[in-house]
């Protein structure tokens, strides 16, 4: 039930995150969604995309700096509450939050939130038994 995110290393340089969407997209890769965090001289740049092997391909040669991390990704209806409610299952469960980020998606009335937790496995058990629905990596390419 894990999700294949992509993390591109980026220097902080006019022009750098155009050179990524326009690789992506002139190989016919499209963006489900994505996060940068940045510090004065570089960013990391996370996706979620529909083709995530091809897209470690082509970005490495291009010359970027490409890793991928395993995430998870759940629905939750789109009204206030809800993300708490997930967050508390984990953080009872003491799983330790390292980030997420989130996306209406276009299929449906949920939000999607993508977590990264350091025990998955766990956090998608924890999740499941909670009814929190954990999205399988096809249902998040998809999207």
């Amino acid at each position: 039930m894990l999700v294949r995110q992509i993390n591109v290393f980026l220097e902080n340089q006019s022009g750098r995150l155009a050179e990524v969407t326009r690789t992506l997209g002139e190989n016919n890769i499209d963006i489900r969604a994505l996060y940068i965090a940045d510090t004065t001289e570089y960013g990391i740049l996370r996706m979620i995309l529909d083709k995530p092997e091809r897209a470690v391909e082509v970005l490495t040669a291009a010359g970027f700096t490409v890793s991928s991390t395993p995430v998870i990704a759940i629905a939750i209806a789109d009204r206030p509450g809800t993300l708490d409610h997930a967050l508390s299952i984990l953080t009872g469960g003491e799983l330790s939050l390292e980030y997420l980020y989130a996306y209406v998606g276009r299929t449906s009335d949920d939000a999607v939130v993508v977590i990264r937790v350091q025990d998955p496995t766990l956090a998608c058990k924890k999740l499941e038994e909670a009814g929190i629905r954990v999205l399988t990596s096809a249902e998040v390419y998809g999207i």
